[in-house]
């Protein structure tokens, strides 16, 4: 068993829609409804992730074939959430159980340590054993729940929200408006 874990690349956007829409059609781990083409997918989400930076996508392989993907999007759009992000993890139904997605997304947080980056943030989807299992795996603690926040399969859904550290705090990327950063003479 050859698994990968590399940066995105252009011709993946196939594969990860596919893999993608199966989560849509057949869960409600993602609130998407309708799938999307490929298309759509590159220009509302492919383009924004870069192989630097906060917001990466990195893709899982088993014997060359793409198994699984883990992102760090932006966590909401304020400028003072900037040092957050978003972690997502999709993986096929083949490659569960194996180790890759504990791989996957540890590496997914070794490459943020580099960045600017203090928190990371999951909503999951309940129940969900799985994703909590490797979510707590990983150090994420259970933060809060949205209840009913989702309508998706004739019901509404749960979504727990998990956080982690992943860097500790740093001067050199303090906020230069923040109260600790200004001095009085």
């Amino acid at each position: 068993m050859a698994i990968a874990i590399r940066p995105h690349q252009p011709n993946d956007i196939e594969a990860l829609t596919a893999l993608y829409n199966t989560f849509i059609l057949n869960t409600p781990i993602t609130f998407d409804l309708q799938p999307y083409t490929v298309e759509e997918r590159s220009k509302s989400w492919f383009e924004h992730y870069a192989a630097t930076g906060r917001h990466r996508l990195l893709v899982a392989t088993l014997n060359g074939d793409i198994v699984g993907y883990a992102t760090s999007s932006p966590f909401r759009a304020k400028a003072a959430y900037q040092t957050s992000v978003e972690a997502s993890i999709y993986l096929h139904e083949k490659a569960q159980g194996q180790g890759i997605g504990t791989q996957l997304y540890q590496t997914l947080f070794d490459q943020l340590k580099t960045e600017d980056v203090h928190r990371a943030y999951a909503g999951i989807t309940v129940p969900n054993p799985a994703s909590i299992a490797l979510h707590q795996k990983l150090g994420f603690q259970r933060v809060g729940v949205y209840r009913e926040v989702g309508r998706k399969f004739g019901r509404y859904w749960d979504v727990e929200w998990w956080e982690r550290a992943i860097a500790a705090p740093d001067s050199d990327h303090a906020d230069a408006n923040s109260e600790d950063s200004v001095t009085t003479s």
